[in-house]
C-alpha cells in the first residue's frame, strides 16, 4: 500500500505549491481549510470542522473493526515576509509557510488518498488531524478540546526541514526514543518607570535602565541555578521603549522565550524570570508586571510506538537512511506533545535538508524552503506507520 505514494510525487508537490502561496497565521485560516476541505470531499472522506478554530478532523473508517490511529498535519504559517525567488511565492504580503506546515498538509492528504483507497483492508479506523496555530503551541489543545483524540489509541507526527540538524541529508527520517523537542514558553514583562527628561534622570525612574539590568540578570538562572546536565534556555527576543533619544520613558517592554527538557526545570525557569524581574524593578524604584505564556511541555515519544515507526521508515527509506540516535533533543518546541498527553505516539523529522537546492536554510527564515523531492517519503511513512499498527 505504502509504495503507492510515490506515484503521487507530481500530484504532492503541486498541492504544496498551492498552499505555500496562501499562508495564514494563527487560529483563523479560511483559505487553507477551503483548500484541504476541497480534496477531503474530492476523496470522499467524511470530516467534521473545529467550532472554535479553522481545524478540521476527518476520519477513514475500514471495513473490519480494530483500533483507531490518529495522523496530525499542522496548518499554520508565520508572520515573516518571504523573500524566495519562485514562483509559488506567497501571495500573502507579510505571511510565509516558514516551517514546513504546506508540506504537512500536503503529505498527510496525500497519505489520506492511499488509505481511503484502500479502506476495505483497514482494521480500524485512522483519524486525521488538520490543526491550527501550532506557531502559538495552542492548537493541538483546541484539537483535543473538539474531540481530535477521543478513543485514538495512538498518534504519530512527523516535521520536514534541517530541523534536527542540516548536515542530515534529505530522505533520511529521524526518530529517537524520549524527550526529542523541548517544552516552549513565552514570558513577558512589563517595567514601569516614571518617564522625565534625558537631561535629569533623577527626576524619573528610568524603565531602560531597569530592564537592563533584568536581562542580564536573568541569565544568571541559566549559568547559576540550572545544572550544566539539564539543557535549558531563556532567550529574550524583543524590547520596546521610548519615542525620543532625550526622553526616558515610562515603559519598556520585555518578550523572550523559555525552553527546558524536563519539566521541574521548565517551572523553575518560570518562576525566577517573574521573582528576579519584580525584585530587580523594585531595586531601582520600579515595577515589573510578568507574565507566563505557558505554551507546550516537552515532546516524550513512547519506546513502543518509536519501535514500530522505526520499523516503517526502515522500510520506506532504508535502514541506512534511518536516524535512531541523536547528541541531544532539539530545543525547539512543538505542541504535539499534548497529543502524547493523550495517547502513546511517536513524533519523528523527515530531512530536507540539500544545500545544492538551498533547503538546508534553518528554519523560520524568510528564505526557508524545502526539498519536494522527500514529499512522497513523507506520505508512505504515514501510511506505512497505519499498516503496520491496525494489523
Amino acid at each position: 500500500m505504502w509504495k503507492e505514494c510515490k506515484s503521487l510525487q507530481e500530484e504532492l508537490v503541486k498541492t504544496r505549491r498551492e498552499l505555500h502561496q496562501i499562508p495564514e497565521f494563527g487560529f483563523d485560516l479560511p483559505k487553507t481549510q477551503a483548500y484541504v476541505i476541497r480534496i477531503l470531499e474530492e476523496l470522499e472522506i467524511p470530516y467534521k470542522c473545529s467550532s472554535k478554530d479553522s481545524g478540521i478532523i476527518a476520519e477513514i473508517k475500514g471495513e473490519k473493526p480494530g483500533k483507531t490511529v490518529a495522523l496530525r498535519a499542522d496548518m499554520d504559517a508565520l508572520k515573516i515576509q518571504e523573500e524566495n525567488d519562485v514562483d509559488y511565492k506567497s501571495i500573502h504580503d507579510g505571511f510565509m509557510h516558514a516551517c514546513g506546515h504546506d508540506t504537512h498538509i500536503t503529505m498527510l492528504l496525500g497519505a489520506a488518498k492511499i488509505l481511503n483507497q484502500h479502506k476495505e483492508d483497514l482494521q480500524g479506523t485512522v483519524r486525521l488531524l488538520f490543526q491550527t496555530a501550532e506557531e502559538l503551541a495552542k492548537g493541538s489543545q483546541v484539537m483535543i478540546e473538539e474531540g481530535g483524540m477521543d478513543n485514538v489509541d495512538a498518534v504519530f507526527g512527523q516535521h520536514i526541514g534541517s530541523i534536527m540538524n542540516k548536515d542530515i541529508p534529505s530522505g533520511k527520517v529521524i526518530i529517537v526514543p524520549g524527550c526529542c523537542m523541548a517544552s516552549y514558553d513565552r514570558f513577558s514583562i512589563k517595567v514601569n518607570g516614571h518617564g522625565c527628561h534625558g537631561s535629569t534622570p533623577e527626576k524619573g525612574i528610568d524603565p531602560v535602565n531597569i530592564a537592563s539590568h533584568i536581562v542580564i540578570a536573568l541569565q544568571e538562572i541559566i549559568a547559576r541555578e540550572v545544572s550544566a546536565v539539564k539543557p535549558a534556555v531563556i532567550t529574550i527576543g524583543m524590547i520596546h521603549g521610548g519615542v525620543a533619544y532625550n526622553a526616558i520613558p515610562s515603559i519598556v517592554e520585555i518578550e523572550g522565550t523559555i525552553r527546558a527538557l524536563e519539566e521541574p526545570v521548565r517551572q523553575h525557569l518560570a518562576k525566577r524570570i517573574k521573582e528576579i524581574s519584580e525584585q530587580t524593578a523594585k531595586t531601582f524604584g520600579g515595577a515589573a508586571e510578568v507574565e507566563i505564556d505557558w505554551g507546550a511541555p516537552p515532546v516524550t515519544n513512547d519506546n513502543e510506538m518509536v519501535e514500530l515507526a522505526t520499523n516503517a521508515a526502515k522500510e520506506v527509506v532504508g535502514e541506512t537512511n534511518v536516524v535512531t540516535e541523536i547528541p541531544a533533543p532539539n530545543m525547539g518546541g512543538e505542541d504535539f506533545a499534548y497529543y502524547l498527553q493523550k495517547a502513546p505516539g511517536a513524533f519523528f523529522f523527515l530531512s530536507s535538508s540539500n544545500p545544492e537546492k538551498h533547503t538546508d536554510i534553518p528554519h523560520h527564515n524568510p528564505h526557508f524552503n524545502v526539498d519536494e523531492d522527500v514529499l512522497y517519503k513523507g506520505s508512505a511513512m504515514f501510511v506505512k506507520i497505519v499498516e503496520d499498527y491496525l494489523k
